[in-house]
């Protein structure tokens, strides 16, 4: 079991995962892609760098941290769950267990724009959590890949019938034979006090609940499925950089503020600082 598991690779997440290492703790590093720090075609503001694109700045903080000893894994997060005494995270090729996490995933993105208005009444972000109150309902899951066949597979026996909508993306993984698969763009979502019809196109389908799945776990959809406090679009942490579930610290973009990367790097080393103290608690 690792002392902590950072997810995301971007400044904070490098260096948290740097402070932790020199603690003397057994960490590793889970992410997907670089973040909006690959997308920054040029950086002057970042001390003793110079120019340098986000791209290079990223690889130089990796690389730092590979030299460190720090495991880095290129893999996409798919569900976190409970355990007695850490984490299980879950990813599409393996899965690991932690005392702690940090949420290092950049800025907290909205999960699905046309069913914000539906959230709570019949639109959710977790099949874990409320899977249970669609139980024999027809319902539909949008999305189109591992994370999304997850969800699917949380809720198949639960619900009477399941349609697939991937809203305009190439499925990438298989089904089964009794999913109905909607392949076209979604245009809206209809109800009056409940979700009861999306809409693609001229077509309608009759719903009594849909979980969104689309794309890849984000901060947004993590924090649903572990029931972290959100506010103002951003992971809510006390001090420490701990959320409101113990042993669950973030850091970086994600908890909102100065969008820097200077302020990023800070992030993680002051979150690395105060979870080593979490840790050191834990072993006593």
């Amino acid at each position: 079991m690792y002392d902590s598991i950072i997810i995301g690779m971007g400044p904070a997440g490098i260096s948290c995962a740097t402070y932790l290492k020199r603690y003397g703790l057994n960490v590793l590093v889970i992410g997907k892609d670089l973040g909006a720090l690959e997308l920054a075609k040029e950086i002057e503001n970042f001390y003793g760098m110079g120019k340098i694109s986000g791209h290079d700045l990223a690889l130089k903080g990796i690389k730092e941290a590979m030299s460190l000893g720090i495991n880095i894994c290129h893999d996409e997060v798919i569900n976190i769950d409970y355990l007695a005494n850490g984490f299980n995270i879950l990813t599409k090729k393996n899965n690991y267990d932690a005392k702690t996490i940090v949420l290092a995933t950049g800025k907290v993105r909205n999960g699905f724009t046309l069913a914000k208005n539906f959230e709570g009444k019949g639109v959710s972000y977790c099949a874990t959590c409320d899977g249970f109150f669609y139980r024999k309902k027809e319902i539909a899951i949008i999305g189109y890949n591992s994370y999304m066949l997850h969800e699917l597979n949380v809720l198949l026996p639960l619900v009477k019938k399941i349609t697939v909508f991937t809203n305009n993306n190439e499925l990438e993984v298989e089904l089964p034979a009794n999913v109905e698969v909607v392949k076209d763009k979604i245009t809206s979502f209809k109800g009056n006090d409940m979700l009861e019809q999306i809409i693609c196109g001229d077509k309608t389908y009759n719903v009594e609940g849909c979980f969104i799945a689309l794309g890849s776990q984000n901060a947004f959809t993590l924090a649903k499925h572990l029931g972290l406090d959100i506010k103002n679009n951003n992971l809510v942490v006390n001090d420490n950089y701990m959320t409101n579930i113990p042993g669950i610290f973030a850091c970086g973009d994600v908890i909102g503020g100065m969008l820097q990367v200077a302020k990023a790097v800070s992030d993680g080393a002051i979150c690395a600082n105060n979870l080593n103290n979490y840790i050191r608690e834990l072993k006593k």
